[in-house]
């Protein structure tokens, strides 16, 4: 294996039930992946179903976890054999493969691996990208219109934060939009073809020419796991 492969560097982004981001966290170190952030969102499934479903709470830990490629390729060449130390966190882990990250970051990243501890992991995953996650801000407020239009179009369900453009003036006077309004962050996980269904109704609505302001993103997923 050469530097390259060692230090190319992944994201996983995962959304698990509140309380439960912090044992992924130490799960996730030992398998050689030990740099993470951390926020908080909600799920929009309704309450009652959450309650149906036994998951007691709608509130989300969201984890961001950066790794070098090859111990994140080995993590999910072992997923299956290694499932049950991942089925007890109620949410999903995606794999995205990062365009750029500065150096010294990757360096960190990958700083003292061993060819012992990435064995396994040369194995490139195969990319049919059948699977896309879908970024929309919104002004606040707009979160279950939007996720009305999406679930008609056949998403299934999403990850709402809450956030603010910042050090956006321009765009925020293009858009005619306030740069301190407060945002709302959807994430909805959905098949390729679906995606481009759910941007295209969300857009009609709620796009930047309509009051809910709407900016909308995809990035292909590598991979997703229920956990």
């Amino acid at each position: 294996m050469n530097q390259d492969e060692i230090k190319r560097t992944m994201v996983l982004l995962s959304t698990v039930e509140s309380g439960k981001g912090k044992k992924l966290m130490h799960t996730l170190n030992g398998e050689n992946i030990k740099m993470h952030m951390q926020t908080v969102g909600e799920g929009t499934a309704p309450t009652e179903m959450m309650d149906i479903l036994g998951l007691g709470t709608n509130s989300k830990d969201i984890i961001i976890s950066f790794a070098n490629e090859a111990v994140v390729n080995k993590l999910m060449t072992n997923f299956g054999d290694n499932f049950a130390s991942y089925s007890e966190y109620g949410g999903l882990m995606m794999v995205l493969k990062l365009s750029a990250i500065n150096r010294l970051a990757a360096e960190i990243i990958s700083h003292n691996l061993t060819s012992e501890q990435v064995k396994g992991g040369e194995v490139k995953m195969k990319n049919a990208h059948n699977h896309n996650l879908v970024m929309i801000t919104v002004a606040q407020g707009y979160t279950d219109q939007v996720m009305e239009t999406a679930k008609k179009a056949g998403a299934t369900g999403g990850t709402v934060i809450r956030g603010r453009l910042a050090e956006t003036e321009m765009f925020s006077e293009l858009a005619n939009m306030d740069s301190e309004e407060e945002r709302e962050i959807i994430f909805i996980l959905a098949p390729a073809k679906v995606s481009c269904q759910i941007m295209e109704d969300v857009n009609k609505k709620f796009g930047l020419r309509s009051e809910a302001k709407g900016i909308l993103c995809s990035v292909p997923v590598e991979k997703a796991y229920k956990i």
